[in-house]
């Protein structure tokens, strides 16, 4: 499993922003698509994108920019 998910869904314009900024950010992640489950859809739903890190199952909803990005990852890092 990944460390880092990115949920969102196909064609939506700010998970292709939140990909960019985390690709700048150096941040390994996967990209899961909210439509692949129920649950995601519901969850996620109204919050896409949203960075999630599986260890300690935290979450960064959009919107967030580089600077957040950082500082979810001090973090969780602690």
């Amino acid at each position: 499993m990944a460390e880092f998910i990115l949920f969102g869904t196909e064609g939506c314009h700010l998970c292709e922003e939140a990909e960019e900024l985390l690709a700048a950010a150096g941040l390994d992640f996967k990209s899961q698509d909210i439509m692949a489950s129920e649950q995601w859809q519901t969850d996620y739903g109204l919050l896409i994108p949203v960075l999630w890190h599986a260890q300690s199952r935290s979450q960064l909803n959009w919107p967030f920019d580089s600077l957040q990005i950082q500082n979810f990852m001090s973090a969780i890092n602690r």
